[in-house]
């Protein structure tokens, strides 16, 4: 559970730099920090899915013997890994969610 905790953060943090250096702007306190937030969440999602998509093609390249094994697995991993992120980012989400409607009025 650890070390998914450290992949989501570690994504969370290089979505971040990919979103300064697209000419973005960190968000300061008192500004809307929901859409900053909510930007590298879907920019994090989209990289998920490509890299999701990317490990389907190079299967089904490696099935008509057009691709090599270590690249549907190299491919396989980095897609599990992506997604394991964002799964773990999800809960944490939740986990957030449910502590705040669990705090007394």
């Amino acid at each position: 559970m650890d070390a998914k905790v450290v992949n989501a953060s570690i994504a969370y943090v290089e979505a971040l730099k990919r979103s300064m250096d697209d000419g973005g702007t960190a968000p300061q306190q008192g500004t809307d920090a929901g859409s900053g937030f909510a930007d590298i969440l879907r920019d994090t999602i989209s990289g998920t899915t490509a890299a999701v998509k990317g490990a389907e093609t190079v299967s089904i390249q490696a099935a008509a013997q057009q691709a090599n094994i270590t690249d549907v697995v190299t491919a396989v991993s980095n897609a599990e890994m992506a997604l394991e992120s964002v799964v773990a980012v999800r809960d944490r989400v939740v986990q957030a969610y449910q502590d705040i409607l669990r705090m007394p009025i």
